[in-house]
């Protein structure tokens, strides 16, 4: 007995549209003569333009294509009527207050034009750009932990050499200075087993920076005085990468390096925010950095942004560096 195929012997436009609505493809047409670009319903949603408005042209299309993008789009899609086989241009666009990540699809060197029009996909990329990101982070991390782990040794280690009268009292106290580090670490690496409270901040700041005075404990260089903050499991790991990289940096070139620096934490209260204040004095002569942000910089800023809903300002007076850090109170005791 014969079967019969149920495909349908002719794709019709109606069987296409159902094809790439399953697939979030949004289709778009270009006049090479004309410049217009005239773009389907999907099209029209993804890049925020009224379907009312008809086609478009480039330059149109442009005012909504991220600036640190435009240009690299503009000359890529000039270039692609000179392209062999099929192209793809990866650019983030501008919808409404937020961003997308858009990826143009066609094929160049005129395959596939009709009369002057050629054709080709938009698809909405954000979710895999944004992983990508992610990764990208996690391994930048990762490398700015490693250099910085041994850096921190290297400093622990001249730190607990001024006190030592013997090899095995500098081996103690340098062993407890790693472990108040490994308490900390403890602090910023969440696990599904054990679920984690609120945490007072003057304790979480003790824990942080317990290992980098010189008795191996809060009180003898390095002061925190804070009041009765509750800091959410949620924000625990944020505020501790922050707190440990401002540390790494005053060990490694602020005052911590120095054996008559200090440090003070301070931090006050009010309806929406909670802002602390880390004050160094004594340490080498302050320099302002110049150039670009270091990776550790631009993951501190990012994190007390993005993460606690705050800011943070670096002040560079004559005797050290003051750091302001303004965060969230809902944010910070979520």
């Amino acid at each position: 007995m014969l079967r019969h195929s149920t495909t349908p012997p002719v794709w019709t436009a109606k069987h296409l549209r159902i094809a790439t609505d399953a697939a979030g493809v949004a289709l778009w047409s270009w006049n090479v003569d004309t410049d217009e670009i005239a773009l389907d319903e999907r099209a029209h949603a993804m890049w925020g333009v009224p379907a009312s408005d008809g086609p478009v042209t480039f330059e149109d299309l442009s005012a909504r294509i991220h600036p640190e993008d435009l240009d690299r789009v503009r000359a890529a899609f000039r270039a692609t009527r000179d392209i062999l086989g099929g192209y793809e241009i990866d650019f983030r666009i501008l919808h409404g207050a937020g961003l997308r990540w858009v990826s143009a699809r066609g094929r160049g060197s005129d395959q596939g034009i009709v009369g002057r029009v050629m054709f080709g996909v938009f698809l909405d990329v954000s979710e895999r750009k944004m992983a990508e990101e992610a990764r990208e982070l996690l391994a930048g991390e990762m490398s700015h932990r490693v250099k910085n782990l041994f850096a921190i040794a290297c400093a622990l280690t001249r730190i607990a050499s001024r006190s030592a009268a013997t090899p095995a009292e500098m081996a103690d106290d340098l062993t407890r200075r790693l472990t108040a580090l490994s308490q900390a670490h403890e602090l910023v690496r969440p696990t599904l087993a054990r679920q984690k409270k609120a945490t007072r901040l003057g304790d979480l700041l003790a824990v942080l920076l317990d290992a980098y005075d010189d008795k191996g404990a809060v009180g003898t260089r390095i002061r925190v005085g804070v009041p009765e903050v509750l800091v959410g499991e949620a924000s625990v790991t944020t505020l501790a990468l922050v707190v440990h990289e401002l540390a790494t940096n005053s060990i490694k070139y602020g005052a911590l390096s120095q054996a008559g620096g200090t440090l003070d934490v301070t931090c006050s209260v009010d309806d929406a925010d909670v802002v602390m204040v880390w004050t160094e004095r004594g340490g080498p002569p302050v320099a302002v950095a110049e150039g670009q942000a270091g990776f550790g910089s631009r993951l501190v800023t990012r994190s007390v942004t993005e993460q606690l809903g705050g800011s943070i300002a670096f002040d560079w007076p004559t005797e050290g560096v003051v750091v302001t850090l303004r965060m969230r109170k809902a944010r910070l005791g979520a």
